[in-house]
């Protein structure tokens, strides 16, 4: 929802309406103050707010329109891309940073996830949900029918910028000095050909049933 889209790139109207439930139980319970990048209009963080009285939720959010909407929903909403405001933020303040389905549309998300750390407290955490290109139905098309074709939605969503595997979300976090105590698979695929070739590749195709990964991730000391 972050990175800087031109006017025919932008999402349909349900797109920036998306509360994504399944990730809020990844935000720690004791989070009082919360930004969210990517807010769109603002339902994540409300619902953060109704799970906890008196939490304070921060929204950044690059298409205007959205963030306009998310005002009502949210303490503050920045408008714009979030690499404008990461010199802005408080620093120390933020007890928990979300990225629902963000970094992938970064042009550097590592550079974000390193800046953004000088605006968490201690013992903070960092939240995201990020699409797994390692996802079965993507693999079978790109190796039995060599394609490689962006849609609308999805994992191969044409705004994507970056792509990541469950090796390579490990490998970001811990190498901009985060602790990553958390990741897990999230929209499984319960077909049986993943299933099949999981068991005969002993393990190795495993992960492609997983579209994204949630992931929490803790800057280490």
């Amino acid at each position: 929802m972050d990175a800087e889209p031109s006017p025919s790139a932008r999402k349909p109207d349900w797109y920036y309406g998306l509360a994504r439930e399944n990730m809020l139980k990844y935000v720690p319970e004791g989070s009082k103050t919360v930004l969210e990048v990517g807010c769109g209009e603002g339902y994540f963080g409300h619902e953060l707010k109704e799970l906890r009285a008196g939490r304070e939720v921060w929204g950044i959010e690059v298409d205007a329109a959205a963030a306009e909407k998310a005002k009502a929903n949210l303490d503050r909403v920045l408008a714009g891309p979030v690499e404008s405001f990461l010199d802005e933020l408080p620093e120390g303040y933020f007890d928990c940073v979300v990225f629902n389905d963000v970094l992938e549309h970064l042009v550097d998300p590592e550079l974000v996830l390193r800046k953004i750390r000088r605006n968490l407290s201690a013992g903070s955490a960092v939240v995201a949900s990020i699409p797994n290109v390692r996802y079965f139905p993507v693999l079978f098309r790109l190796i039995l029918r060599r394609e490689w074709r962006y849609v609308d939605n999805g994992v191969l969503d044409r705004t994507h910028l970056r792509f990541f595997t469950d090796k390579s979300i490990r490998e970001m976090f811990e190498g901009l000095g985060y602790d990553l105590v958390t990741i897990d698979g999230i929209g499984r695929l319960n077909t049986w050909r993943p299933k099949v070739a999981t068991i005969f590749s002993l393990g190795l195709f495993a992960d492609t049933r997983n579209k994204q990964y949630a992931c929490v991730a803790k800057p280490r000391l």
